[in-house]
């Protein structure tokens, strides 16, 4: 399948502030899943930085925008011929060991509740018990935008009982670390479907090592394994290390955001 992206990022600081410096993993990784068939990052006035590979696997690519900045823009257009290979992923090369995403941080800590969400659930085999904790975790926190904000942790999800995907993969996370099952969050993109199931162009999901078979994904939002319509940009232990964009501004300024996603299928 081809996906096209158009991916806008506008940060607004009010008053300007004196330069900012980004870090963008909004490159997806060439694997089995998907081959990138044309990539273009705009960033008017920015100055490009240096780039590497990260244990995991993942592009990251710097920027320095000199000031005085009012406002930044970062555009993101490609298409992305992906695969669909019942959600695990092939070919990606990465050096972290699978234990180190065993460790928990402040968004997928468990408390009480999320704890006996997940020694609830039992299965013969690590692969079947992955499975029915995606499906356990999306009955428990209903899929609601607006209710939660980008610091809400899997916890507060969990007792609010409604949030979005963020909220459904630090939840599955932290499930999964509770067994004893290496687990990572993955932000991506997912291609809009046709028949009003809710879903976000910009998505994120989870990574979980399975012994055998590597990393399968299971997105708890739609209580599925990624297919052919899940584009892959990068990984990390919850949403803050994953982001795609991550930044720090100098200066007083308030910053603001607004971002605007089309995933489609591209034309022939």
């Amino acid at each position: 399948m081809r996906i096209s992206v158009d991916h806008i990022s506008r940060y607004s600081y009010d008053p300007p502030v004196r330069s900012v410096v980004q870090s963008h993993r909004l490159t997806p990784a060439q694997c089995d899943n998907q081959r990138i068939e044309s990539w273009l990052i705009e960033l008017p006035g920015g100055l490009e930085g240096g780039s590497f590979t990260d244990g995991a696997g993942d592009r990251v690519q710097g920027w320095t925008i000199p000031g005085p900045v009012s406002e930044v823009s970062v555009r993101v257009r490609g298409i992305v011929e992906t695969t669909d290979c019942a959600g695990v992923l092939r070919g990606h090369r990465e050096r972290i060991p699978q234990l180190a995403w065993l460790r928990l941080t402040a968004p997928t800590a468990p408390d009480a509740a999320l704890s006996a969400l997940a020694r609830g659930i039992s299965a013969a085999d690590p692969l079947a018990l992955a499975h029915a904790l995606c499906g356990a975790v999306g009955a428990a926190i209903a899929y609601r935008p607006g209710v939660t904000h980008a610091h809400t942790t899997a916890a507060e999800a969990l007792a609010l009982g409604e949030g979005v995907c963020q909220d459904h993969t630090h939840a599955l996370i932290a499930c999964a670390r509770l067994h004893d099952l290496p687990a990572r969050y993955v932000s991506g993109y997912l291609q809009a479907s046709e028949d009003g199931s809710p879903h976000e162009a910009a998505h994120a999901w989870a990574e979980i090592w399975i012994e055998g078979l590597g990393w399968v994904g299971f997105d708890a939002s739609n209580n599925c394994c990624p297919d052919e319509r899940y584009i892959r940009l990068g990984c990390g232990f919850d949403a803050r290390d994953a982001a795609p964009i991550r930044g720090i501004a100098r200066g007083g300024g308030v910053e603001s955001l607004e971002v605007s996603v089309a995933v489609e299928a591209a034309q022939q």
